[in-house]
This record gives C-alpha cells, sequence and structure tokens, in this order.
C-alpha cells in the first residue's frame, strides 16, 4: 500500500488544496450572519430597507369619560399615571369642580406619607373628641346634672383603660392620701385601683338597692378604707384586667339608675361609716375620686390625662369648700388644730378665710374657722389662700403637701396652715 501526505493526491492525480473551515457560530448568539457575509465569502451585506414613509395623522382619540378619569385621581396624586393619563387627568381638573377638590384632598394625604413625617396620631385627640361628645351628645334619658361629672369622669377612664396592654394592667401605681399630718401611701397595681374604685363605689349601689360586689350583710364594711383591704384581700390573685367590665358595669348601673330614678332620689343618705353624704355630693365625690386615680394610673403607664371640665372641677371644688368647716373642727376635737378664738352668737359669727380658687374651675369661698354652721361669708375675715384649681385638688386628694400649696398667702398665718391641713385631710386610700 502506498499512501500520501496531506495535501497531497494519489500517484496520477491532481493534489487538492485543502481549506480550513471557519469557526462555528456560538448558540447564543443573537444575530446569525448571512452566508453571503460568512467568513470566505465574496459578497457586501445588503443595504438596510428605509421605513416606509408616514401615512396621514389618523383621528384623535376619544377623551376618557369621567368614570375612569376619577378612578386615576389617587394614581395622579401619587404621580404613577403615563404622560398621557397625567395630562388627560389634568384638562378633566380644570373644568370639573368636584374633582379638583378631591384632587387637592388626595395631593394633601399623599403629603403625609412623606420619610420624614409621621403617622402617629395627637396623643390628646381621643380626649378632645371624647370631651366633645360628653358635652354636645343629647341623652335619650336626661342624666341629671348633679350626675354629669361621675358619668364624664367613669367614661373618660374607661377610654384610658381600653388603650392600655395586658401587661400594663400589672403596673404598679402608688396611692396617696394624709393621716393626721403626715403624707401615708400605699401601693397596688392599675387593676388594684379599678378594683378599689369599684368596691367604694359598692356604698353608693347599696343605697340605692343595687348589687353591692362585696356582697350584702351585716358583716359586709361600711368605710372605704375597710372595704378596699376587704377585696383586696379576698382576690385569689392579683386582679387583672378582668375587672374593668363589673366596675364599667356598675358604673353604668348608677348612671341609669338615678336618671330614672327622678329628682327626689338626690338627696338620699349615702353612709360611709364615720359619716353620711347625700347621693349628689356622694356621686361628686365618686367622680373626683375617679378622676385623681385616673391621672394615678395614666402616670403609671404614661398616658396624656386632662382634668375635667371646668364646670364640673367646679362642682368638685364646691363640695371640698362645704366640707372644709366640718373636717376642721373634727381636727380641733383631736388636737390637731388651734383651738377656736370666738364663741359664735347671733351677732357674732366668727371668722373666716377667703379661698380664692383661680384658673379652671375657679371662684370664691369663704371657710368658717370657729363653728361649721357659721355663715363663712358674713364672718369677719381674717385671712386669704390663692390657689389654682387642679391644685387645690390635687392638694384635696393629699397628692400635694400643705407646705407647698398654697400659691398665695395672707393674713393669720394660723389660719391659713390649719385650712390647708385640713383640706390635705379630706383625702383618704
Amino acid at each position: 500500500m502506498s499512501g500520501g501526505r496531506r495535501g497531497e493526491g494519489r500517484e496520477g492525480e491532481q493534489p487538492v488544496e485543502r481549506r480550513i473551515p471557519g469557526p462555528r457560530a456560538a448558540a447564543d448568539d443573537q444575530e446569525q450572519l448571512p452566508p453571503a457575509f460568512a467568513p470566505g465569502g465574496s459578497q457586501p451585506p445588503e443595504p438596510p430597507v428605509p421605513p416606509p414613509p408616514p401615512g396621514p395623522p389618523g383621528p384623535p382619540a376619544p377623551p376618557l369619560p369621567h368614570k375612569v378619569l376619577k378612578s386615576l385621581l389617587g394614581a395622579w396624586a401619587l404621580a404613577a399615571c403615563s404622560a398621557e393619563e397625567t395630562a388627560a387627568v389634568e384638562d378633566h381638573l380644570t373644568g370639573c369642580a368636584p374633582c379638583a377638590d378631591e384632587a387637592l384632598r388626595l395631593r394633601d394625604a399623599v403629603g403625609l406619607l412623606h420619610a420624614d413625617g409621621t403617622l402617629d396620631l395627637d396623643p390628646m385627640l381621643r380626649s378632645r373628641v371624647l370631651e366633645g361628645c360628653l358635652g354636645r351628645r343629647p341623652a335619650r334619658i336626661p342624666v341629671p346634672s348633679w350626675a354629669a361629672p361621675y358619668d364624664a369622669e367613669t367614661a373618660r377612664l374607661d377610654a384610658l383603660l381600653r388603650d392600655i396592654g395586658d401587661s400594663e394592667w400589672h403596673a404598679p401605681v402608688r396611692l396617696k392620701w394624709f393621716e393626721g399630718d403626715r403624707q401615708v401611701n400605699r401601693k397596688t397595681t392599675v387593676a388594684g385601683v379599678i378594683g378599689h374604685l369599684m368596691a367604694v363605689d359598692g356604698l353608693v349601689s347599696g343605697a340605692l338597692g343595687l348589687d353591692d360586689p362585696l356582697g350584702k350583710g351585716d358583716g359586709a364594711p361600711t368605710t372605704p378604707t375597710e372595704r378596699t383591704e376587704s377585696y383586696w384581700a379576698a382576690a385569689l390573685r392579683p386582679p387583672t384586667r378582668t375587672v374593668r367590665e363589673p366596675w364599667r358595669d356598675q358604673s353604668h348601673s348608677l348612671v341609669r339608675t338615678v336618671s330614672f330614678a327622678g329628682r327626689g332620689v338626690a338627696e338620699l343618705s349615702v353612709p360611709y361609716g364615720g359619716f353620711a353624704l347625700p347621693l349628689q355630693d356622694s356621686l361628686l365625690e365618686r367622680a373626683f375620686e375617679c378622676w385623681i386615680h385616673g391621672g394615678d394610673i395614666a402616670d403609671a403607664v404614661d398616658y396624656p390625662y386632662e382634668p375635667p371640665a371646668a364646670a364640673h372641677l367646679h362642682r368638685m371644688i364646691d363640695l371640698a369648700a362645704r366640707l372644709l368647716p366640718g373636717i376642721l373642727a373634727e381636727r380641733r376635737r383631736a388636737g390637731l388644730a388651734s383651738p377656736a378664738r370666738h364663741l359664735v352668737t347671733a351677732g357674732s359669727p366668727g371668722r373666716s378665710l377667703h379661698l380664692e380658687v383661680e384658673g379652671r374651675g375657679g371662684g370664691d369661698w369663704y371657710i368658717a374657722l370657729d363653728s361649721p354652721a357659721a355663715l363663712g361669708s358674713s364672718a369677719h375675715t381674717v385671712a386669704q389662700v390663692a390657689l389654682d384649681g387642679v391644685e387645690f385638688c390635687r392638694l384635696v386628694a393629699g397628692h400635694v403637701p400643705p407646705v407647698e400649696a398654697a400659691a398665695g398667702q395672707e393674713g393669720d398665718r394660723e389660719a391659713i396652715r390649719d385650712v390647708l391641713f385640713a383640706a390635705a385631710s379630706l383625702s383618704r386610700l
């Protein structure tokens, strides 16, 4: 056998030139070259075909209907429309007032979505709305004016309780009051405070013939402190948020009962152990306690809490001023106040102190110094004390020491001290 080298033919044949093939196109090439322009080809590429000349413009697109344009207002406010849609919407807004107003409101709302802003509501919004509703909402069965403060304060406290979480019901709360000449306190929880309010409100419930949360019988405690201690001791475990419903149901029952009972029930006596109050004063006192302890809870959970309405606060201050002469006489009998200096007679009603309360709920009161039955306004005024309305109430609640409460003092220093300490002695657990 004989063979030839690559590129050489067999014997008697002409040599054939072998051509090396070009590289194969990759599988992912997006454009294949035409065969004539392949490597080794000899023909040039064909020139591109020019596009056909534009025809005459067609008829303009019909305008979008009002319903469609209105549905695009939200996207327009967010700048999410196409250029054509934006032009159509803005052209529509020039001739449609309702859509223009809606577009303005939506554009303002989009401003709230700015990253630098906050979507948190004003913490005082609820209080303002609630105060407005309580002041303007007509009731189908009118609540007596003397029960309105209790109705308002229980509603405000209930609004606070609705806003707090389960864990906050166990937040520590320190209750403060005065005994003798010193301030004392007791530590409890938010739920414990509501249990305290419910237990003392039971005195009013019992006077009206309603269910008492501590039960009925001769062995039931009769003083607010005893009732609170009994309620706390009877609880098998620390009170939780479950105490809210029975407390709120009890307050609803009290307001509903006095609303249906008529005028005669206002003078019904409510016993507090060593003393008694007419029902109208008792509910006012309960409204005061509800506000004060609502503030204690609000401080514990960092919640904004405003004082009562001015008209309601004025009633609370008036009740405290009317009770001061009696408390002053009790302190005098216990040796905690200076003795009376004048014998009160028909021609000489004795001495008085002018209590001037400024600000919300303010007014003027004259406190009899020598006899609870003396007419303070006709007595000889020997001293004057000026206090802010809320500050005076905090003094009465035992939250402010008497020596720090007065904003202005003038006259008999001993009489001023006696009245300020008597005001603090109105407080209790």
